[in-house]
């Protein structure tokens, strides 16, 4: 059969992705992506080092980054991303400028991080204090809230989960139940860290739940780098990226939110364990990390 009156495949334009060699989560960020956006992904060499803001510096080194650019530029991205959030804030606020004026001089592409995405985000919507929630240890969950103080943003809570390793092993339940410990207080937005970390299904039940945007690392990432080319991310009711979910559950069925009490939850929540009474949590609290894991270990829900 002869198919050359179709004239070939339709043009794609695409988005380069520069991640940490044990990113797992490819098809996650898949899942924001268009039909006529390909993305192009490179992994950073391998180091024999645990989840830490050592391996945070160790794969966001300049060296490493010229040469992933360089490597994706063979393929002519319309846009470079690089797709860690602890190794795009572990330098601070000019660390993170630092890194996307290295990746511009390698490749001569525009180019974006995870933590500049979120702070693009987290002005896009809006908010100037957020919850936040990571896999990490307490540093490098220190180092993130650092970040964010010098972008200007107020952490109001926070819960982490203490792991070095086996990040993408997460369920989602207990990123719903360390969503629920950290929000707390006057909080406007929840941002969960972490591209590594399992988010894309849960942002619109915790939305829901919660009542405000919720952001994830690789939400942010997606977001940004195809609003760099003029293309807008795909998802269902996600705050981030549909002008009537910012507005609230209340706004998909045109009527005004009711006040049934704080953090109540709607019958389309996720399932899972109730929200803390008031009174039983403090604004700033932070509970403590569950204990770092091989397999098997994450806290019972």
């Amino acid at each position: 059969m002869d198919v050359s009156f179709l004239g070939g495949p339709q043009p794609q334009l695409g988005v380069g992705v520069v991640a940490p060699f044990d990113f797992a989560l490819d098809r996650e960020l898949w899942r924001w992506v268009p039909d006529d956006v390909s993305l192009h992904l490179t992994r950073t060499p391998f180091v024999p080092v645990e989840v830490s803001l050592d391996l945070a510096r160790l794969v966001s080194e300049h060296e490493t980054l010229d040469a992933a650019v360089q490597a994706l530029c063979a393929v002519s991205p319309q846009v470079i991303s690089y797709a860690c959030t602890s190794g795009s804030f572990v330098g601070g606020v000019a660390g993170e400028r630092a890194m996307c004026a290295a990746m511009v001089q390698a490749g001569e592409v525009p180019s974006l991080t995870t933590s500049g995405a979120l702070i693009e985000a987290v002005r896009e919507i809006g908010a100037r204090r957020i919850a936040v929630v990571t896999p990490y240890t307490k540093s490098v969950t220190d180092s993130l809230e650092d970040f964010l103080g010098e972008a200007g943003i107020t952490v109001t809570g926070r819960a982490y989960l203490g792991l070095t390793r086996h990040i993408w092993k997460v369920p989602y339940r207990d990123v719903v139940d360390m969503a629920r410990a950290a929000v707390v207080g006057d909080t406007e937005a929840l941002f969960i860290s972490c591209t590594n970390l399992p988010t894309y299904d849960v942002i619109p039940q915790l939305e829901a739940e919660l009542r405000m945007p919720v952001l994830s690392a690789n939400q942010v990432t997606m977001w940004a780098a195809l609003r760099a080319i003029g293309v807008a991310a795909v998802g269902p009711y996600q705050a981030l990226l549909d002008p009537v979910a910012r507005r609230g559950p209340a706004a998909m069925n045109g009527s005004e939110p009711v006040d049934t009490g704080p953090r109540a939850t709607p019958e389309a929540a996720f399932a899972g364990s109730p929200a803390p009474p008031e009174g039983e949590v403090v604004e700033g609290l932070e509970p403590p990390p569950y204990p770092p894991e091989d397999t098997g270990g994450l806290p019972p829900v």
